[in-house]
């Protein structure tokens, strides 16, 4: 199977909301089933069917969760000596060399990705230019707009 990277952050908010819906959700979905149940005839128990079709969307999730965590690679960029090189798990400060307007992301896993939190996935054309460049190098990225150049102002180990 493959394996995929991950954050440490990315991977502690995945066992967040693995906890909360083994522990909060799924105990509130079978007292609701439970109660619905009372109600009288399943068949035309809206609030039953409601109930049932929720926990079956919550186990699907519960157990998507499940598999990216057992196939993730955690990588703590914490823990890796700061060379100046953009790896997996920096946070990037980068340049347009043009209008020299600066933008910082942090080079994330697919699931983590969230443009408007700076976090962009290891997949993206960003990310791709940036990774194994360093400090200072220029880099060239291919958007829908055309080819951007942007100056690599300074990689973080956060």
């Amino acid at each position: 199977m493959t394996k995929y990277p991950m954050t440490v952050q990315g991977a502690r908010a995945l066992e967040e909301e693995l906890a909360h819906l083994t522990k909060v959700v799924r105990p509130k979905l079978s007292q609701d089933i439970g109660t619905a149940r009372e109600l009288g005839d399943l068949k035309e128990n809206a609030e039953y069917h409601a109930a049932r079709e929720q926990q079956g969307m919550v186990e699907a999730r519960v157990r998507d969760i499940e598999g990216r965590l057992q196939n993730a690679v955690i990588i703590d960029v914490t823990s890796i000596a700061h060379t100046g090189k953009v790896i997996f798990g920096t946070t990037v400060e980068i340049a347009n060399v043009e209008t020299d307007e600066s933008v910082t992301y942090q080079i994330v896993g697919e699931d983590e990705a969230a443009i408007k939190l700076g976090k962009i996935s290891v997949g993206s054309p960003i990310a791709r230019a940036l990774i194994g460049k360093q400090e200072g190098d220029v880099v060239t990225v291919k958007t829908p707009s055309g080819m951007i150049e942007y100056e690599i102002v300074e990689v973080r180990h956060l």
